[in-house]
């Protein structure tokens, strides 16, 4: 059971979620790549620097996978929630009716593959951004459609 669905409260219902995007996965690939290209020299030099792009490669990939399995991101009827780390976790919890804002940040590469970031404002000047989110623009547009409801 996720930290999400263990923290919801009594008529409390997830309506959206989503998770970290792929390109976490990226400096992993781009090191395994490197170390691939390294082995196929055959040079007693390239190999060692080979196996050493791929112990870093692998780490990396640990790291990311760790942090992509550990990140949640869900609105419900009444909430905003985030949960991200494992041993470190880091949460928000932030009311519907306290949300200010969700600025979405994306460059043209994230417009393209459908990432990017955003911070999420609560009444009081709390700003907690959050970086390489799937799907960023419908997140917040999920969040936009769930305030209406709150004064209802």
């Amino acid at each position: 059971m996720s930290y999400i669905e263990k923290n919801l409260m009594n008529g409390e219902s997830v309506v959206y979620r989503t998770h970290l995007h792929w390109v976490i996965f990226l400096w992993p690939i781009i090191f395994t790549v490197i170390a691939i290209f390294l082995f196929c020299l055959g040079v007693q030099i390239a190999t060692t620097a080979a196996a050493l792009f791929l112990f870093v490669a692998i780490i990396m990939s640990l790291n990311s996978f760790i942090t992509y399995k550990t990140s949640e991101f869900a609105v419900t009827n009444r909430r905003v929630i985030v949960k991200t780390g494992f041993i470190r976790r880091n949460s928000i919890e932030v009311m519907l009716n306290k949300v200010e804002g969700i600025q979405v940040d994306q460059g043209i590469i994230g417009r393209i593959f459908r990432y990017g970031s955003i911070t999420i404002t609560g009444t009081g000047g709390t700003k907690e951004p959050y970086h390489r989110i799937y799907a960023p623009l419908d997140f917040r547009k999920k969040v936009q459609e769930q305030i209406p409801d709150m004064h209802v």
